[in-house]
């Protein structure tokens, strides 16, 4: 058996770079609207059944946990937006020349992701 593996491996301790984790919330972000487009779907189906279930669709629109799954979803779409369009530039070879330009990009990722959600969030809530 090999003696130089952890026993205890205390995940608090761990430091990752940026990019791991605007890969890790991009894996994340795409469960989120996996699940988001079953809600949808149900939403649209009830609001398409009839001149009620459109009535009973926009009444749970106004519901607060109604506007935080919205919100969540449209977050969640436009932090996965994001960074697949910077995977994609970086599968097109632009980017990977070193560890500097990968941490700049997700930098830009996160950043561009987070005015995009602070979009939403007045959009979503204000209107």
């Amino acid at each position: 058996m090999d003696k130089k593996r952890p026993v205890n491996l205390d995940l608090g301790t761990i430091s990752l770079p940026i990019t791991s984790y605007v890969s890790i919330l991009h894996r994340i972000s795409g469960v989120i609207l996996f699940f988001s487009v079953a809600i949808f779907l149900w939403l649209l189906e009830g609001s398409l059944s009839s001149e009620q279930g459109f009535a009973d669709v926009k009444a749970l629109f106004t519901n607060p946990l109604c506007q935080f799954i919205i919100w969540g979803s449209l977050a969640a779409l436009a932090y996965h937006a994001v960074a697949g369009i910077r995977h994609l530039i970086m599968d097109l070879g632009f980017g990977e020349d070193s560890f500097e330009t990968g941490r700049a990009t997700a930098w830009a990722a996160v950043v561009v992701a987070a005015v995009i959600i602070v979009l939403v969030t007045g959009w979503v809530f204000l209107w």
